[in-house]
């Protein structure tokens, strides 16, 4: 029980939000926030956000992209159970455990409101959208610096260590520049700007949550918990 939720339930959703991505972007009719005769989907002046909308920016309807995209982001909230499974990967140290326990309940509000935006479609629950999508990565933010300090107290690969920094200052970064930056309303170019980073930033924690969980599987195998 513990391999599947501390391990295979990080690589099923990750991958299945990959390919859920993909796919979703083909169905997508087109239209953007500045520009509803926009063909299909564009990865430099769409969000991933209008993969979720019930129709998309151009006024057609949007049903195959909606229930793909938003059906990937609700399974995020397996991540966030995932997260309340892995302090026990840590209990041969006081200290970590302690840190874990904390560290996970911020990860699991943060994928909870992850699955909060795809439960709520831009154009149809707009505030909903916004509070849940701007907190998600605020809420990841200590969690992270917590789990940073379990995996440097553990004895994983360092390179994991990499990986949690490496996932940590991208999202410390884009918090910030949530809040500096201006409304992707303003301009295409802060549109375009705003949509590439978000891409950036999805990426960058698609693929470090992905990786990390070698080093939750390393923990395992430590504490024989397989």
């Amino acid at each position: 029980m513990y391999k599947f939720w501390t391990v295979d339930v990080l690589r099923f959703v990750t991958i299945f939000f990959t390919i859920s991505v993909f796919i979703s972007t083909f169905f997508y009719p087109g239209g953007n926030i500045h520009d509803p005769l926009q063909e299909g989907y564009s990865i430099t002046h769409n969000f991933l956000s209008d993969l979720g909308g019930y129709r998309s920016h151009s006024g057609l309807p949007n049903l195959t992209s909606f229930l793909i995209f938003n059906f990937s982001m609700i399974l995020f909230i397996l991540v966030g159970i995932s997260f309340l499974f892995i302090p026990k990967l840590f209990k041969d140290d006081i200290l970590s455990f302690t840190i874990s326990i904390i560290g996970s309940v911020f990860l699991f509000l943060g994928t909870f409101f992850f699955a909060g935006v795809g439960l709520t479609p831009y154009d149809l629950y707009l505030d909903e959208h916004i509070f849940f999508a701007l907190n998600a990565f605020r809420l990841l933010v200590p969690g992270l610096v917590l789990y940073f300090f379990v995996l440097m107290r553990s004895n994983v690969n360092k390179k994991y260590l990499i990986m949690i920094f490496i996932l940590l200052f991208f999202t410390l970064s884009y918090v910030v520049y949530q809040i500096v930056s201006d409304s992707p309303l303003t301009s295409i170019e802060q549109m375009v700007e705003q949509a590439i980073i978000q891409k950036i930033i999805t990426f960058v924690n698609i693929v470090c949550m992905f990786f990390l969980s070698f080093a939750f599987s390393e923990r395992l195998k430590v504490i024989k918990l397989i």
